[in-house]
């Protein structure tokens, strides 16, 4: 073999190797279907324990109101945007579980292939999307009207912006959690806001804010922890006052 001829099948060698060794190779991420965290067939439900927090008395007093919800997937549906969905009925009771049960309202999730929504009183939000891993973000509400909470009262601004909320999985799935006593397998954290201004107040002449959101979804079960605040204190009035509200749950039953 002559020594050009070789020198050409040298450099082409040498050449595959450079192309082969360069390409770019991609690893294809596996992500939990978001259905393993919402478990919608008719007949489930899951039974929470609620704290709501509301300011009485012209805003002077802080109140907790406690009581037990259910939440029952009842139908397969279609929703008014013309999606397969899942309609949940939501009941009450007293905190202790002694009374009857009490019909509280309806809403409606929607999974579609990567994102699941919820709509309820006219307000639907991405509660999850994919991929399921830390730190994947997406906007939650930006499906939600400038200051949604406005007919709550009409001089809030806790409701400023929340169309723009940065809702995130906060860490890495944890094998194992505690909430209020009881144990969780394979949690996941989504974080939606968490803000605060003069809190706690240090001083009562000036404006305060807080505003807060985290849920918690635990593989085959479902939401298991919710926490939302939203408040604001006013100093424009004779009076010092809040205005705003707070909602926290905790799973404590579920088929």
């Amino acid at each position: 073999m002559g020594s050009s001829l070789l020198t050409r099948l040298l450099i082409i060698s040498f050449i595959s190797l450079l192309i082969f060794s360069c390409k770019k190779t991609t690893e294809e991420f596996q992500t939990d279907p978001l259905t393993d965290y919402f478990i919608l067939e008719v007949g489930k439900y899951i039974t929470y324990r609620v704290d709501s927090t509301v300011f009485t008395t012209f805003g002077t007093v802080e109140e907790t109101h406690k009581y037990q919800a259910k939440h029952v997937v009842d139908a397969q549906v279609v929703d008014n945007l013309g999606r397969s969905s899942y309609r949940i009925f939501r009941f009450i009771r007293d905190s202790a579980g002694i009374q009857p049960w009490k019909p509280d309202g309806t809403y409606f999730i929607t999974p579609l292939f990567d994102q699941v929504e919820v709509i309820e009183d006219n307000m639907r939000v991405i509660k999850m999307h994919l991929p399921v891993r830390d730190g994947n973000n997406w906007k939650g509400n930006k499906y939600l009207p400038t200051n949604p909470y406005n007919e709550l009262n009409t001089d809030n601004s806790y409701d400023n912006g929340m169309e723009d909320w940065d809702f995130y999985f906060d860490g890495e799935i944890e094998a194992t959690t505690v909430i209020n006593g009881e144990t969780y397998n394979d949690v996941y954290t989504i974080q939606q806001a968490d803000e605060s201004y003069n809190v706690p107040i240090t001083d009562p002449t000036l404006f305060a804010l807080r505003i807060f959101s985290q849920e918690k979804y635990s593989k085959g079960i479902g939401l298991v922890y919710r926490n939302l605040i939203l408040w604001e204190y006013q100093v424009d009035k004779p009076i010092p006052y809040k205005n705003g509200f707070g909602i926290k749950m905790w799973m404590i039953d579920y088929n």
